[in-house]
This record gives C-alpha cells, sequence and structure tokens, in this order.
C-alpha cells in the first residue's frame, strides 16, 4: 500500500505541474500583466494544478510515514521528472535531447537500485 501511495503523490505532482503549465500557456488577455495574469492564475488548468499539489502534498505525507525518506524522495523526485519529460515531449512539443535522453535512463535505472 505504501508504494501505491507514492506512485500516487508522484503522480499527483506530475499532473500538478503540467496543469500549471498548460495553465499559463493560455493566449494573454486585452489589458496589462495584472490582467493576464489573473486570467491565468484564475484559470481552471492551474487551480486544479493547485489542488493537484495539495492532494501530492498529503498522499507524500503518509508515504514519509511509512517509508525511509532516504528512498521515497528520490523515487518522488525521478518518478515525476519521468512523467513530465514523457509528458513534455509528446504534449507540449518540446525537445529531448540524446543526452536528455541517457539521463532518464540513468534515472530509470537509479530508481530501481534505489528501491531495491
Amino acid at each position: 500500500m505504501r508504494w501505491f501511495i507514492l506512485i500516487l503523490a508522484l503522480t499527483l505532482n506530475a499532473i500538478a505541474n503540467i496543469l500549471i503549465k498548460s495553465g499559463m500557456m493560455r493566449p494573454d488577455v486585452q489589458g496589462g500583466l495584472l490582467e493576464t495574469l489573473k486570467a491565468k492564475w484564475l484559470s481552471i488548468p492551474v487551480i486544479s494544478g493547485l489542488l493537484c499539489f495539495g492532494l501530492a502534498l498529503a498522499a507524500y505525507s503518509i508515504t514519509l510515514k511509512n517509508m525511509p525518506l532516504s528512498i521515497a524522495y528520490p523515487i518522488m523526485t525521478t518518478g515525476g521528472l519521468l512523467i513530465i519529460g514523457l509528458v513534455s515531449y509528446f504534449y507540449f512539443k518540446e525537445t529531448i535531447t540524446l543526452i536528455q535522453m541517457l539521463g532518464f535512463l540513468f534515472l530509470t535505472v537509479g530508481i530501481w537500485l534505489v528501491s531495491k
């Protein structure tokens, strides 16, 4: 069960980042900087992202009660990075270099080693 909650926490954290990125990519509104930021910050994706951050924090807190920090934290951060890397490439059409792909491979091996 503790692994499920950790995976839930890292997935919610990654989703939160993705939602906030998509909300902030919305076109600027007419007016000034304040109006643009207000329109973006109060958008459904950004508010949903903040909610996901809160849920991720709750799930991660439960995880830390039942799992060593030295295992949970590397898995949380690296797992989220891998999810965000994939979404960035396929959804946001960001470029992923060969060096980054190698890094993702090493991180995956690192997660496996840390979890053993």
